[in-house]
Formats: C-alpha cells, structure tokens, sequence
C-alpha cells in the first residue's frame, strides 16, 4: 500500500525571521493561537511566496510588452504578444475563453501593455489588485491570465533560447510520467468500465484515475444520488482486471462527506490505489485534513484552488500529500511554480491538474520538467488538439506511459502560420 507517510519529511533545513515576513502577522492571526511550530511552517511558506520565480537574469535589457491580442477562430482562442523590439510570443486558449474573454479584455490586457517582462513575477502579484480583480479569482480570473503570460514565456524563451521550464526552474524532468484521467461515473457500472477499459487500451500507458462517487454538476436532477454501491465495485474490478502492476489512481471531485471518504479511502487502500483526489469538497479544509488523518493514503486536492492561502494552510497543517494546481485555473507557471516548491519544502509531491483540449498536456509537461517533486505521473487526456503545430525536439507522443518535452525556445513548437492567420482580433 502505498503510505501518505512517504511523501512528508521529517525535518526542514534552514530558519526564517518572523519579523522578516512583513505579512505574516496579518495571515496567521493572534499569536497565541498558534503553536510554535506552525508558525515556523507559515514563515517558512511565505518565503518561498515572496522569491521571485522567472529567472531575470537571463535578460540584460528590459523586454517592454507592446501589445497583448487574443484571437479567435470559431471556438479556438489564441493570445498574441509582441514586444516593442518585435519579439514574439504565442499561446493557445482555454475553451472556456468564450465566456471569459471580457475579462482577458477588459480587466487585464491594459494591465501588461507598456510593462518590462521581466518583471512578470510582480506583475502576476500586481494583477490581482488592479481594478480589484481579485474579487473575480478563480478560473473566471485564472484562465485568461494564464493565457497571457504563457504568450509572454513562450516570448521570453525565444529571446533568451531557453524553454520555458529553464525559465521559471532547473531542468529535472525531461520526460514527464503520465497516467490517462477517465470520465463517464454517471453510466452504469458495466459501461463506464468499458468505457476505462477503451480509453486505456488507446495509449500506451501502464496508469489510470478512475472516477468514483456521483458528481451532480452536470445535472439538474436534484433528488439523484447516483448508483448505489457502484464505486464499490469499481475499485475491486479495475486492479483485478489492470493487475498488480498497473498504477490506480481514484478521484471523487469533492463528491463524499468526511464518513463517506474515509469507507471508500479505506477500500482504495485496500487494493492499493496510488491516491485519492479530492474525497469532499476542495474548500472544505478541515473536513480534508479529517479524511488524511484517517487514511494511510495520500490525499490530493488543489485542481480547483483559487489562492496560494488555500495550499498553505493544507500544508502546513499535513491536510495534504499531494498538491495539484492546474496551470490554467491558477493563472500560470509562475503561480504554479510557487506551490510546488511550498510543498517540496515539506516533502510533499505536486501532480498538477491538466486542464483537457488545446495545449494543455503541453503546458502541463513543461511545468512538470521544471519542478523538483513531480509525482510518478501527471494527469493527461491523450495528446489529441485541434491546433496543427511542428515540433522539432519531441514527438509528443506517450511512449512507455511518458511524454519527451520539447527542449526548443519558448514552448518549443511552432504554430502552422496558415492556422494562426484563420484567426482574427476580438476587439469586445
């Protein structure tokens, strides 16, 4: 069985001042509330908040954004960025740009343009206070800001000939592990195992996440609570009929109470899944570190975390193992970057959620090559995409469960310019 034990350190190197922290006091409250070791793990994870990400040494002139586009092509988005010496970046948008391209237009385009890009460290801090757009947060913030500043990285890499991962790290992953994410919980059991079964035989991978309990959100059926005892016979099956060798991972999208996810966490302990993401709801802290406590298993949780705060307080109170921010939801590398080095700083493990469509595997195995504790494998959807793009350093391909990153400049592929011109300005 795999044990939460191993992914948590039993010592810290190194002291950091409270009062070198000028936020702390603010954060952690009364200081009688707090006992002395805890508020040695706040520090310690403010400080990493406060150490700049983007290596800006790599430039020796200031890089002044000029101009911030997002193009649009029937359902595809892409977000253009040029500097005023005529360098180019380019990304490739999130789907759920058509609902939230006001705010890419209306909230933080202005906010870029006439900036030094090296400076996208405070940038990306300076953002959220603009306008107040921290009253957005979430995806409704996050989607479009990642947009941008993957633009302005793949811009960077290429005036510095360097990928993105040596931008914002060292080069620890060159080829990043990956397990295939299934969806379909709301068939009936035999068919949403073949519907496993099919997606997995796709690939060639030796992992897979299976999806248990009921998630409602896709339905306005207010009184159904899915099928009774489904998932209790889907754990059982899926390692009898993927073997012992085979890597299980289980994700119930918040969908148990605490009881509920400590009788299930116990049966995915029994036949040996890798982890449990999300047991209750990503917000309900407390109830998270209940079921870890419980469980030998490591718990995940972060996909859908809005803020830095959330992940401190799961580490510093061991309420999670594994941390996986999604590096479009979270607004970027950068941001992402920074909570995967909080948990490394406590021995714990970052599998970042991989948001489906477009590029996103893409971003998410740069990411992953750049961090110092990515797990055994990331979470992908195959490596289909609708954008047609050249890339000279990898297949980007799944071979042997794992995925070859792209050493080029930026993020290492070139876009068909035929595509690309398909697309025009949105202006409003």
């Amino acid at each position: 069985m795999v044990s939460r034990r191993k992914f948590v350190t039993g010592s810290i190197a190194g002291g950091v001042s409270l009062s070198s922290i000028p936020w702390l006091s603010g954060a952690l409250g009364s200081s009688t509330t707090l006992n002395a070791d805890l508020h040695y793990k706040y520090a310690k994870l403010d400080a990493i908040l406060h150490q700049p990400v983007l290596k800006k040494e790599l430039f020796t002139t200031p890089v002044i954004i000029e101009s911030v586009e997002l193009l649009r092509f029937e359902g595809s988005f892409l977000c253009r960025v040029r500097s005023t010496d005529g360098a180019e970046g380019i990304s490739v948008g999130h789907a759920e740009l058509r609902t939230l391209y006001p705010i890419f237009l209306n909230r933080l385009r202005s906010f870029f343009i006439g900036q030094d890009a090296r400076d996208l460290d405070l940038i990306l801090e300076r953002v959220f206070v603009y306008h107040f757009n921290f009253r957005f947060n979430g995806i409704s913030l996050g989607i479009p800001l990642a947009t941008i500043e993957f633009a302005i990285l793949d811009m960077l890499g290429k005036i510095a000939n360097k990928s993105v991962g040596q931008l914002i790290g060292e080069i620890h992953n060159p080829e990043v592990g990956v397990y295939i994410s299934t969806e379909q919980r709301h068939l009936p059991l035999e068919e949403h195992f073949a519907h496993i079964k099919e997606t997995v035989a796709e690939y060639n991978v030796n992992a897979v996440k299976i999806k248990i309990g009921y998630q409602y959100a896709g339905t306005k059926d207010i009184h159904y609570s899915g099928l009774p005892g489904k998932s209790e016979k889907l754990i059982p099956l899926a390692r009898e009929y993927f073997g012992d060798n085979f890597t299980l991972y289980a994700d119930s999208n918040g969908y148990y109470d605490v009881g509920g996810a400590i009788e299930i966490g116990k049966l995915l302990e029994e036949y040996n899944y890798g982890f449990f993401e999300e047991p209750v709801k990503y917000w309900h802290f407390e109830d998270i570190k209940k079921v870890a406590d419980a469980l030998e298993l490591p718990i995940a949780n972060g996909e859908q975390d809005q803020s830095y705060y959330n992940f401190r307080w799961l580490i510093a109170n061991d309420g999670i193992e594994i941390v996986q921010p999604d590096q479009f939801y979270f607004g970027g590398f950068i941001r992402s970057m920074k909570v995967a080095l909080m948990a490394n700083a406590f021995g714990k493990t970052c599998v970042p959620h991989m948001s489906p469509g477009g590029l996103g595997y893409l971003y998410a195995i740069h990411f992953v090559s750049a961090i110092p504790n990515a797990g055994l494998h990331i979470e992908t959807r195959g490596v289909e995409t609708h954008v047609p793009f050249e890339c000279e350093t990898s297949p980007l391909s799944i071979v042997n469960s794992k995925i070859k990153v792209p050493i080029g400049p930026g993020l290492g592929i070139e876009i068909d310019p035929d595509f690309i011109k398909k697309h025009t300005e949105v202006k409003n």
